[in-house]
């Protein structure tokens, strides 16, 4: 395999050459990649079976007759088991004609790391040895039904029946640049922070036939968060989203994940109502039962399958909450304001990219006193007040303008000067090498004195600290600061049950059910303005939010809110 060659569908050089500087990067990519590199996560068989049930993909049909992808076939976790029921069925009804010819264009996989596509085509001709198949059919067989390319670059010359997978979870500053750039000019899902799944995702899609089916496993972040967007509008105006199964705490892979697996079966059809199966039932009916249920011309009565309609809309999040929560959060979006629209603002604390070298002991920090604010970190906010534990953070960046200069604080630049090996090391470093001691965030020291309310990004419930302008946040806090609003009375409606049914759901779920308190997230929270809040109620906000009575802030919520007692039933069943 060392002298294979990618197949790239590139424009080439005027020479007629692919562009050298992405084939290196995928020469790279597979020879050297190791299972981190590669974003390899191993699906166990029983979900394999599961997906491929969903899809259709099943020996009782005539599959032979139709085309499957496998887009990142990786141990051969798909591939494999797509074998057996391919073979099944067509040595029911085909057995007597040439293997070769009425197989070999019914798979397509792909697999970009040579030494894992070199060990699975030969268990892929083992298995076909052991099926009775005569040796020169294995090895044609896998010539023909085995690609070593990248998959999202590889000319493909028709579509397919199905696509089945689990796509590679290679967040983007793992890819080479030059192929970043590559997957960005061909791909318009490609949107913001994506990982490498979203263009696997939107070039499977293309490559459906009209009433194909996809059937894939990934995390579930896409679903909801910014990045995820373009390609949730290109499914809501092209396809079906026609199955979606939580697999949360259900052991889809053969090693722990820290984010949420989802199955997702998505046709190319019109757009119509969506079967959802959560994480409770995935334990209490089995996949094969599930399956069944799912794939029911009509629901039972009993069934844990719930049926939503509009689940695709645009570039919204997806949601999958009750009918009355999701009737609440629509309500609440068309009566009340955002967070920032009722003028506050949220914002995320200072990232340094060398925290060892820009933060410290406070009072240790070798540095004129007005290069250091102290530092407001997580573990300072735990209990819920500020308790804090003397961390600074360095300032390289004067009040108004850019960066200070170092001619003008001896004690800051040899500090800096002493540790520039470790800072210039930095990608925002090498980016602008005059610049090199810069912090990656711009640091605002007014902020330090502004009072804030403070919240740590991964939580099981809202831990929303009051700050009264003596810190600066750390990139592992968000923050919220208003114009208007009484930060106390807000600090209330944050820690209530509202804020809550907001961020479960819009955000996405970790490992064990932790929450993402990220800015985009609470973006979305409704608040009224400031100036409609009764004045009974400000003063109930402040008093609850002051004695982080969690009780007494949903109590004034509902009232302010004006929740009716169907929306408090479903406020309080979202905590659950």
């Amino acid at each position: 395999m060392a002298s294979q060659q990618f197949s790239l569908d590139l424009p080439p050089n005027i020479d007629g050459t692919p562009r050298e500087s992405v084939s290196l990067a995928l020469e790279n990519l597979a020879t050297n990649g190791g299972i981190e590199a590669r974003g390899a996560i191993f699906t166990r068989v029983e979900v394999v079976e599961f997906i491929l049930d969903l899809v259709g993909y099943t020996a009782d049909r005539p599959i032979y007759q139709q085309r499957i992808l496998e887009p990142s076939f990786g141990s051969g976790d798909f591939l494999l088991p797509m074998i057996d029921r391919l073979l099944d069925a067509w040595k029911r009804d085909r057995a007597s004609q040439s293997i070769v010819d009425e197989l070999g264009g019914a798979i397509h996989a792909v697999e970009l790391h040579r030494a894992t596509y070199s060990e699975t085509r030969t268990r892929l001709i083992e298995k076909l040895a052991n099926a009775g198949i005569a040796s020169k059919a294995g090895h044609s067989l896998a010539d023909c039904w085995l690609k070593c390319d990248d998959f999202l670059l590889s000319p493909v010359s028709h579509d397919f029946d199905f696509v089945v997978g689990n796509p590679p979870y290679i967040r983007q500053e793992r890819i080479p640049e030059p192929l970043l750039a590559e997957y960005r000019s061909r791909f318009q899902t490609m949107f913001d922070r994506s990982d490498i799944y979203i263009p696997f995702i939107e070039r499977s899609l293309k490559l459906l036939k009209a009433g194909g089916s996809l059937g894939l496993i990934c995390a579930d972040r896409w679903m909801k968060n910014r990045y995820g967007g373009p390609l949730r509008n290109y499914i809501a105006e092209n396809f079906h989203l026609k199955v979606l199964v939580d697999m949360a705490d259900t052991p889809a892979f053969q090693s722990e994940v820290s984010a949420y697996p989802a199955i997702f079966i998505i046709d190319r059809n019109q757009p119509g109502p969506t079967r959802v199966a959560n994480r409770s039932a995935t334990k209490q009916n089995g996949l094969n039962s599930l399956a069944r249920e799912l794939t029911a011309n009509r629901q039972k009565k009993t069934s844990r399958v719930r049926v939503f309609a509009g689940v695709t809309n645009g570039s919204e999040p997806w949601l999958f909450e009750s009918a009355t929560q999701t009737e609440l959060i629509r309500r609440l979006e068309r009566e009340f304001p955002t967070l920032e629209e009722a003028g506050c603002k949220v914002g995320i604390g200072v990232a340094t990219g060398a925290d060892k070298v820009f933060i410290g002991d406070f009072d240790a920090l070798d540095v004129e006193d007005d290069r250091k604010l102290p530092l407001a970190m997580t573990r300072d906010i735990i209990s819920g007040e500020i308790q804090w534990q003397g961390k600074g953070v360095v300032n390289p960046f004067a009040e108004t303008s850019g960066l200070v200069d170092l001619a003008d604080y001896p004690r800051l630049a040899r500090y800096l000067e002493s540790r520039k090996e470790q800072i210039a090391q930095r990608h925002c470093a090498r980016k602008n090498p005059d610049r090199w001691y810069r912090t990656i965030d711009r640091i605002h020291p007014e902020l330090t004195r502004k009072s804030k309310l403070l919240i740590p990004d991964i939580k099981g419930e809202a831990n929303i600290v009051f700050e009264d302008g003596n810190l600066y946040p750390h990139h592992n806090l968000y923050y919220v600061v208003a114009e208007r609003w009484d930060l106390r009375a807000l600090q209330a409606i944050l820690l209530s049950a509202v804020t809550r049914l907001f961020i479960a759901t819009y955000s996405t779920k970790m490992r064990g059910g932790y929450l993402r308190f990220q800015a985009q997230y609470l973006r979305r929270i409704r608040v009224p303005h400031w100036e409609d809040v009764p004045e009974e109620f400000r003063l109930e906000l402040a008093k609850a939010a002051i004695s982080r009575d969690r009780s007494a802030c949903d109590s004034v919520a509902c009232k302010l809110f004006k929740l009716n007692n169907q929306e408090s039933e479903a406020l309080a069943e979202s905590g659950n």
